[in-house]
């Protein structure tokens, strides 16, 4: 019988704060599509941590509709998008961007990332003009796919070969508090306004019931935005219940920072609580989401009280499974899933790191 799901960072409902939030404004009447008082509120909450960079921001319900408005309101039909082969909108979209019309031109990752000299080569490979559509976007996601967060440095390079290029760059933030919380992180929202164009803060994988706030920095790019989201399909009439969550997310509490905090300390303890039982993660736990490489009779015992993804095989005996902890992950969730994990001395599958 299954006891607790590591599956994703949203399988509860919401935090209790953003709850009480909504019940407290539920019989109160407020303008429609987002012109109520919550979401000027929330904006003005969300600008104060974006520097000197005076963004427009619209909400929206969930992080495809956020990837698809943001990447189609940028692109001419002609024009492509540079993502890696592993990232979300490439795998996990079910082709959401192409039925835009635009194409993705992927390129390896490096550590689940995005680089300059990854997006130098695809420049030069897509560039027989006017038979090849043009690559215009430059997509990656912070955290990435695979958990890993990019430095300031790295950003930056990418920004500025961004610039040199003539070319947009897009941050999806499904998962931007848990990078911007990480221990490994240098990078905080305002450097992310001044570098990209366009990007996005997940709420839904936050604490937030649902909603995503997409930010964008690029005055080229905010005429009409409005327009784009309203014929995506993303201009909810009752707006404000996105306003309102965003006000608590980032209000005095400050509670967007805490729960992204809290979800990586679990996670930290449950690759801690790995390692030390004589397993090998694929790669570095940097944020909530751990990928530790077991023996397929270990996976299976756990899933008997576990839920998680297996992300991928690894070897004829192994595999790698994915763990995400999130704003409501308890230390005795953690406590009873390394519990269940026999140390790796007591198997006898051998597996390999890579």
């Amino acid at each position: 019988m299954t006891t607790f799901s590591f599956l994703d960072d949203y399988s509860e409902g919401c935090h209790p704060d953003i709850l009480e939030a909504l019940l407290a404004s539920n019989l109160m009447q407020h303008a429609p599509y987002g012109a109520d008082a919550y979401s000027d509120k929330a904006k003005a909450d969300i600008q104060r941590h974006l520097g000197d960079v005076q963004a427009e921001i619209h909400f929206v319900a969930n992080g495809t509709m956020a990837n698809i408005v943001s990447i189609s309101s940028c692109l001419r039909p002609h024009e492509a998008v540079i993502a890696v082969n592993s990232g979300h909108i490439v795998v996990r979209e079910a082709g959401a961007i192409e039925a835009t019309g635009h194409k993705l031109i992927t390129v390896p990752a490096v550590n689940g990332k995005l680089t300059p000299a990854n997006i130098e080569a695809a420049m030069a490979d897509n560039a027989h003009f006017p038979h090849m559509a043009r690559p215009r976007l430059l997509y990656l996601s912070n955290a990435t796919e695979v958990g890993t967060v990019y430095t300031l440095s790295e950003l930056r390079a990418i920004s500025a070969l961004a610039k040199q290029r003539g070319l947009i760059l897009f941050v999806d933030g499904a998962r931007l508090g848990a990078a911007l919380s990480s221990d490994k992180s240098d990078v905080a929202l305002a450097d992310i306004a001044s570098l990209a164009d366009i990007f996005w803060i997940g709420g839904t994988k936050a604490g937030a019931l649902l909603g995503e706030a997409l930010v964008v920095c690029n005055p080229s790019l905010k005429e009409d935005f409005a327009f784009h989201i309203k014929q995506r399909g993303g201009m909810l009439a009752k707006g404000r219940l996105l306003g309102i969550q965003f006000g608590a997310l980032f209000g005095t509490k400050g509670l967007f920072f805490t729960m992204t905090r809290h979800a990586n300390a679990m996670a930290k303890k449950l690759a801690s609580g790995i390692l030390s039982a004589g397993y090998l993660l694929s790669a570095e736990s940097e944020t909530n989401q751990v990928f530790p490489i077991l023996p397929d009779s270990v996976i299976s015992a756990l899933q008997e009280n576990f839920e998680f993804y297996v992300w991928e095989k690894r070897g004829p005996d192994s595999s790698v499974i994915r763990l995400v902890a999130s704003w409501a992950t308890e230390e005795r969730h953690v406590d009873a899933f390394l519990s269940k994990l026999p140390p790796a001395s007591q198997t006898s599958v051998n597996f390999s790191p890579s």
